[in-house]
This record gives structure tokens, C-alpha cells and sequence, in this order.
């Protein structure tokens, strides 16, 4: 079975002979991947949606681990009592969603030796909620794949909360201290994606002038363009 490189990545994070939880598994790739190379001997396998979790079923008894495995139907942590594991994974949902999940199990999430997480939008939303509940990133990781950009975070409870600008919930200072050779190409998707905010805010406040929410928006939207090509200029 070959893992895409966003999967890899993951695999790769996971340390050896801990007891995992992979939550949404779907059709369980990372736990198998992780036990048939016998870096782990055991993982809790869950997913929200019967027809995912039955197709994880099928997979991982085709592949002879049924006995190392606990599949387990159900909403995010919830499907876990605390000491059962020592990392999670929660990879494909939103940001927001997965900071949705940590919070509905606060506890269990700071017990953990560590959670990798793999948001697939509103990162700087996962970023901003895991800095104000206490958690350390303790490194990020960018993937290319299919055209897209994967953001990989590690995170473990501890460190307090840090005063940090916003624009570093986006453009994390761990992908610019160590010059991750993707990160050009995030800056360049945020600054086009920054930029068709402005023009389509700016064609709406024609007339609209002195409407202040409009007003308001733009000079947000202007100072992160400009602190955004400010780290381009700079790495």
C-alpha cells in the first residue's frame, strides 16, 4: 500500500511504541501503515460515520491486524477514555472543527505526550485556539501534494499562552526560522487570495464609502497584505 506523501508525513511524526488514537480514520492507511512496520503495537481506530469505519474495518482485517486494533463508532475524542493513548492524530477535518474536538475533551488533550494535527483549512484559527488554551506547536511541517499545500502541526499542552502578532497564526515563525522550501509558495497562495478579498471589497464599496464595516474590513485585509509581503521580502 503506498501512502501519499501527506500520509508519510504523518506516519513519520508518530513516535515508536506508543499507543495511538487515529480519529476520523477512515480506511485506516496511518494505523496500518504504523503496525505492519512495527513502530506501534496498537491503535484505536474511530470515525463519526458507520460506512468509513466499516471500510477501516474490512482493510485491517485484510491485512491480518484485527487483533491489534480497537475500530470504535463515534464523534471525535469522545470515543476516548483519558489514558487510553498516548497520541492522537485528527487529520482531513477543518480547523475549527479540530479545535471544536480538543475542546469538547480538554483534559484527555493535555494529558497527551502529543497530538499531530493536519487541519485542512482555517489553520490560523486552530493556531489562535491551541496558543489561548496553552498548548506548544512544537513543529510544523508543509507538505506539497496534488496541487495543494498540507500544513502538519505537532502540539502537546504546556508553554502558557504566548502574545503573538496574527499574522504568525498564518505564516508560523517554526516554518521561517527553518526556511521550509514550500513556505514561498504558501505566502504567494495567501497574498493572491488577500488580494481577490481587496478587489472584490473594493468593487463593493463603490458608493459606499463611508460604510465603516467595508472601511474596517479593507485596512485589515491591506495590513496583512502587507505584513504577508513583508515575511516574503525577509525569508
Amino acid at each position: 500500500m503506498k501512502l501519499s506523501a501527506r500520509l508519510e508525513k504523518i506516519v513519520g511524526l508518530v513516535d515508536k511504541g506508543v499507543r495511538l488514537a487515529d480519529i476520523g480514520t477512515d480506511h485506516a492507511y496511518i494505523p496500518i501503515e504504523l503496525l505492519k512496520s512495527g513502530k506501534i503495537d496498537f491503535a484505536i481506530l474511530s470515525d463519526i460515520n458507520k460506512g468509513p469505519l466499516e471500510n477501516a474495518r474490512k482493510e485491517i482485517r485484510r491485512q491480518g491486524l484485527a487483533d491489534k486494533t480497537d475500530l470504535r463508532l463515534g464523534s471525535g475524542l469522545e470515543v476516548l477514555e483519558n489514558g487510553e493513548v498516548d497520541q492522537v492524530i485528527i487529520a482531513g477535518m477543518g480547523g475549527i472543527l479540530i479545535a471544536d474536538l480538543i475542546e469538547k475533551k480538554l483534559g484527555l488533550c493535555k494529558s497527551l505526550d502529543k497530538m499531530i494535527l493536519q487541519p485542512m483549512q482555517a489553520q490560523e484559527d486552530l493556531r489562535s485556539y491551541l496558543n489561548k488554551r496553552g498548548f506548544s506547536i512544537i513543529d510544523e511541517y508543509l507538505v506539497g501534494e496534488d496541487f495543494r499545500i498540507y500544513e502538519i502541526m505537532e502540539v502537546r499542552y504546556g508553554g502558557g499562552t504566548q502574545d503573538i502578532d496574527d499574522i504568525y497564526y498564518e505564516i508560523p515563525t517554526k516554518l521561517i526560522e527553518k526556511k521550509d522550501p514550500l513556505l514561498p509558495d504558501l505566502l504567494d497562495k495567501k497574498i493572491r487570495e488577500n488580494k481577490s478579498i481587496l478587489e472584490k471589497l473594493e468593487r463593493s464599496s463603490q458608493g459606499q464609502e463611508t460604510n465603516k464595516a467595508i472601511v474596517d474590513r479593507k485596512n485589515i485585509v491591506e495590513t496583512k497584505l502587507m505584513k504577508l509581503e513583508e515575511i516574503k521580502t525577509n525569508i
